[in-house]
């Protein structure tokens, strides 16, 4: 890897590996929650259009965030085997392509299918992408980076927003679908210009992956740290996936239906704003968890998101909801740019993307239920209660802080 340059702001002692790998991880999981939450941002026309309860819809929501799991443990061990920035084409090649064949769904299962095998793509992305920027960025920058990494999930957001406002009163939702075909063309330039990683490459040279070195994600002493951020982050993804999974149908749906009956266009500039607030947030967390330390800058969100869920599902006058959002965008998401920071300096190398895959995605596994739960609850009681379950699981989330260490500072091994 190329020594940065000495001196001056930390900004511009970045390498070119080292941006390129930024760039490479950041597009892809931008690209990757655009193609995520499309789904939802045209929830409520695939209701209508496939005569869905709100519990049917939410299950497919489910079912595909169980498959993103499988897929984000399986594409973290190809990345350790295989190399970073294979398994990150990979990931991107499959969910762009089942993506765009979602606009030719014409059935429930043919839908609920076609998410199942996009979501196994979507999972693989963000432990591919932040093993990259993780071993590429040195300690003292390695949470900004990240943070950077995790903002751009925000600007995908936005941009599914952005797509459901231009496409969907012209081609409907089919249109919206088709466009997300399109970052599979982003593969050609990762192949070309972007590395892999210096010290993957040496410990490959040095000791060749082997499957039954993944027991030392579970056995101590890591196990128990692998355990306790898999809980941090199931809590943290409940809340996440139940209030993303349904807050453009709860803007969207009419008044009877229990949303607020906003129009298409006016629900996607709503999201396009909150999306603003969770681009700060992840960026702002990255700095602070950098200067203040990963525990108490991830707790300190979590608490404040807690108290925030329930004010936004009370506040159903458009101009609160339009101020609140980007509040709950900051606080309910920012930590997000955390995790990755605390798992690559708790892993070694030859297990780090592993680790990285295990830790998010059974966190996503126990907390596939929620996009069910809350169509589920909501349908039954109202989106106040059903968002105001998700408060409950923020607050888990910090008290599982108790169990995982201070990373800040630590070289990577």
């Amino acid at each position: 890897m190329t020594s940065p340059p000495s001196g001056g702001p930390w900004y511009r002692q970045v390498t070119p590996a080292q941006k390129r790998a930024l760039i490479a991880a950041s597009l892809g999981w931008m690209l990757d929650s655009m193609d995520f939450m499309m789904y939802s941002m045209v929830l409520s026309y695939l209701i209508a259009d496939f005569a869905m309860s709100k519990p049917m819809a939410g299950l497919l929501s489910t079912l595909s965030q169980l498959a993103a799991a499988v897929g984000g443990i399986l594409l973290g061990i190809a990345a350790d085997r295989f190399g970073r920035t294979r398994a990150l084409m990979a990931s991107i090649g499959i969910y762009s392509l089942f993506t765009g064949l979602t606009g030719l769904a014409h059935t429930v299962f043919q839908l609920g299918l076609l998410r199942v095998l996009v979501g196994f793509g979507l999972g693989g992305e963000w432990a591919t992408g932040a093993a990259l920027v993780s071993e590429t960025w040195p300690s003292e920058h390695r949470g900004k980076a990240l943070g950077f990494m995790q903002s751009s999930w925000a600007i995908g957001y936005a941009l599914a927003a952005l797509v459901t406002w231009l496409i969907l009163p012209f081609w409907g939702w089919r249109g919206v679908f088709v466009v997300g075909a399109l970052p599979a063309l982003f593969t050609l330039w990762i192949r070309r210009s972007v590395e892999e990683p210096a010290i993957w490459s040496e410990r490959r040279e040095n000791s060749r992956f082997d499957l039954r070195s993944l027991r030392l994600i579970v056995s101590r002493p890591l196990g128990r740290y692998a355990f306790a951020l898999a809980l941090m982050n199931a809590g943290a993804l409940f809340a996440y996936w139940g209030f993303n999974s349904w807050n453009p149908a709860f803007l969207s749906l009419s008044a009877g239906q229990g949303g607020v009956g906003l129009s298409a266009r006016t629900m996607s500039s709503f999201v396009i704003v909150m999306q603003v607030g969770t681009w700060i947030g992840y960026v702002t967390y990255g700095i602070v968890s950098d200067r203040l330390g990963r525990k108490a800058a991830y707790v300190t969100y979590l608490l404040i998101a807690a108290a925030l869920m329930p004010v936004y599902a009370a506040a159903r006058d458009p101009r609160w909801l339009l101020a609140i959002g980007p509040l709950v965008g900051f606080f309910g998401t920012g930590f997000f740019s955390g995790l990755g920071a605390v798992v690559a300096e708790l892993f070694p190398t030859t297990i780090r993307a592993s680790a990285l895959g295990f830790t998010y995605n059974l966190g996503r596994i126990l907390s596939a239920v929620a996009p069910y739960l809350v169509g589920s609850l909501a349908q039954e009681r109202g989106f106040g209660l059903a968002f105001g379950v998700l408060s409950g699981s923020l607050i888990f989330a910090a008290f599982m802080w108790l169990l995982i260490p201070e990373t800040r500072g630590r070289e990577l091994g």
